[in-house]
């Protein structure tokens, strides 16, 4: 079987144009595609496809000192995820009471499949035996998680490939049972009877309450907040498991109360032709976006004038100081306040028109901005995070290392179509390579 001379190299076909290179430096072979790059391992017990094509697949297993890694069963374009119940945020109208409330929790999603755990893109987290011993046959839907704010520790445990002792400072907290039949509430109790208190070291169920009101639910958000958690996550009482973004699921975060100066009014669209679609509004430092939700019937048919002031409900503010989930709650008793430090947009004419005439005017609305999604990425040598949003026809990408404000990209695209293609595209590349979604 041939090998690599030490101090030599020698080239292989790659995916792409360029060949990649294998190399033996003192006997510690390396290779440059991304698949042997990207391994938490020591350098001198990684190994690729390459090294064991070149090599051997008997003489790369005793370089190593173990067993080689498992094979993908599909390439990077073909590999699927588990199919996984995801949650969409509370849009703060829609009344929780009598839902099933969890702490948000900071650590990475892992579904057990009944025989290995995976992560949402479908990669194989290597727990140790010991660390998977005595969980059932029946797929289980939870978080790894060590604990709250020790969410890059997590990635840097559960991404290695050698078992590590590390996973004993890791829990699986269990909080679904996808493939059980019934309702949420009968999950919840085929969980309590396989992994009740004590029956597992390393695996538990997620504690869950029910929210009483919006009062309760504040108070254990704020309660959660304080002790340094991200906040709650809400289920749907008798809910079935649904694969994919779900209202049944709901992820809820602090919101506060401030005040904008109404500019101008976007004509409605669908159910809301003929009426207000959103409030454009403008902040005292400047900052200008739109309100669209929070309005009753009558509210849209008549809605606030240009330079009235109303108060408006939002979750936190992106790095550009814009809010996120702007809800209207009233016509502040500011109303009619002058608009004199609101210039108009650029994106808009400085003329108000009436609501009717914008109606004919502007046959399609922009679309409503969706919620910025996050991700991180750790290989054992760099902590990296990135960040997408789309807004009507603009996609906006943030990135750089953890813990930096990091470097802001903004693309507008042809068409509210053609936003969402690249939006989807985006996430889709960063999944691929293996960025985790928090």
């Amino acid at each position: 079987m041939p090998d690599i001379p030490d101090g030599e190299s020698v080239e292989v076909k790659g995916s792409g144009t360029k060949p990649y290179v294998l190399k033996n430096i003192g006997g510690v072979y390396s290779c440059s595609c991304p698949a042997w790059r990207n391994q938490s391992t020591p350098i001198e017990r990684r190994t690729c496809k390459h090294l064991r094509k070149v090599r051997s697949e008997e003489a790369e297993r005793e370089r190593i000192g173990g067993e080689l890694p498992a094979k993908p069963v599909k390439s990077a374009k073909e590999a699927k995820g588990p199919p996984l119940l995801l949650a969409q945020s509370w849009d703060n109208a829609t009344d929780l009471s009598g839902w099933w409330m969890s702490e948000k929790l900071d650590g990475v999603r892992a579904y057990w499949d009944g025989t290995q755990i995976l992560s949402r893109q479908g990669n194989v987290y290597h727990a140790p035996d010991w660390f998977v011993e005595g969980l059932p046959s029946t797929p289980l839907d939870g978080e790894l998680w060590i604990d709250r704010k020790r969410f890059q520790q997590t990635v840097s445990v559960v991404r290695r490939q050698d078992k590590s002792d590390h996973w004993k400072n890791v829990r699986l907290l269990v909080f679904d049972a996808p493939e059980c039949e019934g309702s949420f509430e009968n999950r919840l109790e085929y969980l309590a009877e396989t992994l009740g208190p004590s029956q597992h070291p390393y695996a538990t169920v997620h504690q869950h309450q029910c929210c009483e009101s919006l009062a309760h639910l504040r108070e254990e958000l704020t309660k959660v907040e304080q002790l340094g958690g991200e906040g709650l996550m809400l289920r749907e009482p008798g809910s079935k498991y649904e694969v994919g973004r779900s209202m049944s699921l709901l992820k809820v975060k602090s919101f506060h109360d401030t005040e904008a100066v109404v500019l101008d009014h976007r004509a409605g669209k669908g159910k809301f032709k003929g009426m207000l679609g959103a409030l454009i509004v403008q902040l005292p430092d400047g900052t200008e976006f739109s309100v669209g939700t929070g309005f009753s019937d009558a509210e849209r048919v008549s809605p606030p004038p240009p330079g009235s002031v109303i108060t408006f409900r939002y979750q936190e503010l992106s790095d550009g100081g814009v809010p996120r989930f702007p809800s209207f709650v009233r016509v502040s008793s500011l109303a009619s306040a002058p608009p004199t430090e609101a210039p108009p947009s650029k994106s808009r004419p400085a003329k108000k028109t009436s609501l009717k005439k914008k109606v004919d005017a502007a046959p399609e609305a922009p679309a409503a901005a969706k919620e910025a999604r996050y991700f991180e990425f750790s290989d054992g040598k760099s902590n990296k995070f990135w960040e997408v949003s789309i807004a009507s026809l603009v996609v906006t990408v943030r990135y750089g290392r953890i813990g930096t404000d990091g470097t802001t990209k903004v693309k507008e695209l042809a068409s509210v179509e053609a936003a969402q293609k690249h939006y989807e595209k985006l996430i889709a590349e960063k999944e691929n390579k293996g960025y985790t979604e928090r």
